[in-house]
């Protein structure tokens, strides 16, 4: 499937000649430390004394009886230190800067979970460390942006393009080219330049890894459909990658169906026919583009996922069926997680909640000696202020009145 970076015509690095020798030094530092049996384990100890690994799996008692169809069983991702699966590519990539005499770390995030993962990364490993988020995404996801600074990171908010997720990509590597001699960019997702779809998800295989054994230990046998959400897809290939040799097992990703179909209303690159192939930030893969190239804005509820393209790997997946993609829309994402939230008392992340909005459309069709297994990729802790707007909470939006009040009484008397 491979050839230097590429799977099938995807993936490739599209790079300014004066980051290629960066790039060679990436490569070779991984793929140095991927022949390394003791890198690997320093990894697994690292993940298991700071990030709570292994993640167990919790079968959803409630739901599974009220869909009347496949036992649905949760990875539960959200268990990471930092709410997340960001922790396991951005720990990974820690274990690398240290390996290759890095001291500084800069990053690019959505919602926000990806730049917390690396601030603490940063705190723990003692890396100076900055944080580029478009502003529409820092005005959403304030408690992250908090937590980012109190660990000392700076963030800065971009303020160009659609200020969200890509707009943010391209500043960091812009910062790279300006100090690629101390700095590594921890690249948060499976995408970009070679070698970052494969060792994103190489670290990320953690989950798929753990997940394939714990369904055999848990139910006897394999899941018979997988479902994880898709932005840039680092926490799909994480999941996906633990069951690539099961033939009986059907991959299934869910993409941000947003408002619906038309241009600037979602982020759905594979399960609508809105998006085409092209070359942006460094790879080739399947962007929301017009005819002349120009990336097109993109809408989710939800912030992770709200990216105008997609991992080269799942591109080529794609294309040859290993995968088939969905699109959830911003209302069934809501309700799915309000569903999940009240009976199981789970609280998934908007970004997961696609993945539980599809799995809960998909369960009532299958037999009760069915199982499948959703990826919990994060929780939503993050999302507070979106899913209250969303759902119209009067305490809440009466909370955020009196805070107002509060703060400005406060200003006005000094």
């Amino acid at each position: 499937m491979k050839n230097s970076g590429y799977y099938s015509q995807f993936g490739g690095a599209y790079i300014p000649e004066i980051l290629v020798p960066t790039f060679d030094e990436l490569e070779s530092a991984y793929l140095v430390a991927r022949e390394d049996e003791s890198f690997w384990q320093e990894y697994i100890d690292l993940m298991s004394t700071y990030s709570c690994r292994a993640t167990p799996i919790t079968r959803l008692d409630n739901l599974t009886e009220q869909l009347g169809g496949a036992n649905v069983y949760v990875k539960r991702e959200d268990l990471n230190h930092t709410g997340a699966h960001k922790a396991n590519n951005v720990m990974g990539q820690g274990l690398l800067t240290r390996r290759m005499g890095k001291t500084r770390v800069i990053a690019e995030t959505g919602a926000g979970q990806h730049g917390v993962a690396t601030a603490t990364m940063a705190a723990k490993f003692g890396f100076d460390c900055t944080i580029y988020m478009g502003a529409h995404d820092v005005a959403r996801q304030r408690p992250n942006v908090f937590w980012m600074e109190q660990m000392g990171a700076t963030v800065v908010a971009v303020t160009e393009g659609s200020q969200t997720l890509k707009d943010a990509i391209n500043e960091a590597f812009r910062d790279w080219v300006s100090n690629m001699d101390d700095t590594h960019y921890v690249l948060g997702t499976a995408c970009g330049p070679h070698p970052f779809p494969e060792m994103v998800s190489w670290f990320q295989s953690i989950i798929g890894i753990e997940s394939r054994e714990q369904m055999l230990e848990r139910t006897g046998k394999l899941p018979e459909r997988v479902y994880a959400c898709v932005g840039g897809g680092s926490n799909a290939m994480g999941i996906f990658g633990g069951f690539l040799e099961d033939k009986g097992v059907e991959l299934v990703g869910v993409e941000a169906g947003g408002r619906g179909r038309g241009q600037g209303q979602h982020a759905a690159r594979l399960a609508y026919d809105d998006a085409t192939i092209g070359v942006a930030q460094g790879y080739k893969t399947y962007f929301l583009q017009d005819n002349d190239g120009q990336m097109q804005d993109t809408h989710s509820v939800s912030a992770g996922l709200d990216y105008v393209g997609v991992s080269p790997i799942l591109s080529h997946m794609h294309e040859t069926k290993e995968v088939r993609f969905e699109a959830a829309s911003d209302t069934e994402v809501v309700e799915a997680m309000q569903r999940t939230v009240r009976n199981e008392g789970l609280i998934p992340a908007l970004e997961s909640s696609h993945a539980f909005a599809q799995a809960y459309k998909e369960a009532p069709d299958m037999s009760s000696n069915e199982d499948i297994l959703i990826n919990m990729s994060g929780r939503a802790d993050k999302d507070i202020f979106t899913v209250a707007d969303a759902v119209h909470d009067p305490k809440w939006q009466q909370f955020i009145i009196d805070k107002a009040e509060a703060y400005r009484a406060e200003m006005q008397n000094g």
